[in-house]
């Protein structure tokens, strides 16, 4: 059995990390299983990027298809294209992708259009708002998925609801959390922001990326000062991407307690997080990542594709809602912020599962030939 990989952005190189070690594992068994893993160069930032292979220890890609930046559609159909020639030349009997970015979408089109069968890595996560190009690329390549790896029961739920037959959807677990509970022992603290770590006061961590959060610049620098307002006198770390900061720079001026900093790589950014007293975010991954980690989350956003966060761990979901934000970070103040829980089959061995079941689906295949 072959498998192409397809990883593209920095949450898909977390994801499928401790994938492509489960399938090195799974090899020295069976060792007719190959896989091939593409990056399609989606994040072309070196420290959004290349960092994640390095700390991660991701092999080198097979394929780095370089598609960089664009609009979503010419990067859509720039993948698309130079996936095709990677399927032609590879003919696998899969195809696995991860997560919900035009990667992901790309690559499963090309796949079904080519007649190879598809596997999604968090299949059924829905936020149900069609604004977010990621919840249109989650909805297209969950139509055409032939085996979902699943988070939580609210995904399963979502696919079974759209018609999706129970044979089809496997609750595997988490493999961003894989990758969490494998790092843990590793992480370094991050030298641009050292100075905040070192002062021994605490401190809240701001990621901000979604179009709707960032791109009107009014809007932006409004959620900063209401943030920076509402948390008072804590220091707020903010790694910003670096379009944001270049827009960031020629503001007039930013509230004294937010301290931007460069993207920061994976192992140094959970270190920031692990420490951190609350994080404010529109990160669907972050989300995940802090409920494991047991901080309080603050998601400006108002919905999410991972309700499990909320309903058992430590994400509140604030909006646009800054009386809301003042009244959850009072609470945390004083002590009463809820109790959160890990997800089932949150555990680190999300990725064992996945593997195992495609090589079982392999052998049977084998053994009916």
């Amino acid at each position: 059995m072959k498998i192409i990989l397809v990883a593209g952005t920095r949450p898909n190189f977390v994801k499928i990390a401790p994938i492509m070690a489960a399938f090195a594992r799974a090899k020295q068994t069976h060792p007719s299983l190959e896989y091939v893993l593409v990056h399609t160069g989606q994040h072309y930032d070196t420290r959004l990027s290349d960092s994640f292979f390095t700390d991660l220890h991701i092999p080198d890609p097979d394929y780095h298809l370089n598609v960089g930046s664009g609009t979503h559609t010419v990067q859509t159909a720039t993948i698309m294209m130079r996936f095709e020639e990677v399927v032609q030349k590879e003919k696998p009997d899969w195809v696995l992708v991860v997560g919900d970015v035009n990667s992901t979408m790309a690559c499963s089109l090309v796949a079904k259009k080519m007649g190879i069968r598809l596997a999604h890595v968090e299949g059924g996560l829905r936020s149900f708002d069609q604004e977010m190009p990621e919840e249109i690329n989650r909805m297209v390549t969950d139509a055409i998925t032939d085996m979902f790896f699943t988070t939580s029961d609210y995904a399963n739920e979502n696919l079974r609801k759209e018609g999706h037959a129970d044979r089809k959807i496997h609750f595997v677990g988490n493999t961003m959390i894989d990758t969490l509970v494998a790092q843990l022992p590793h992480l370094r603290k991050p030298q641009e922001v050292s100075h905040v770590l070192d002062s021994g006061k605490q401190y809240v961590v701001l990621t901000l990326h979604r179009p709707s959060n960032v791109d009107n610049m009014d809007k932006l620098m409004q959620l900063l000062n209401e943030i920076c307002l509402a948390l008072g006198d804590k220091m707020i770390v903010f790694p910003a991407h670096p379009r944001t900061q270049k827009s960031l720079a020629e503001q007039a001026q930013l509230p004294a307690n937010l301290i931007l900093a460069p993207p920061i790589p994976y192992l140094e950014f959970i270190y920031l997080l692990k420490h951190s007293w609350l994080t404010v975010t529109d990160s669907g991954g972050i989300q995940e990542e802090t409920t494991f980690l047991g901080i309080p989350c603050l998601t400006m956003r108002h919905n999410t594709e991972r309700p499990e966060t909320i309903s058992m761990g430590t994400n509140v979901l604030i909006g646009d809602d800054m009386h809301l934000l003042r009244d959850q970070i009072h609470d945390l103040q004083k002590g009463t912020w809820k109790m959160g829980t890990i997800p089932p089959l949150w555990d680190g061995k999300a990725a064992e599962r996945i593997v195992g079941i495609l090589t079982s689906v392999s052998m049977v295949a084998v053994s009916l030939t």
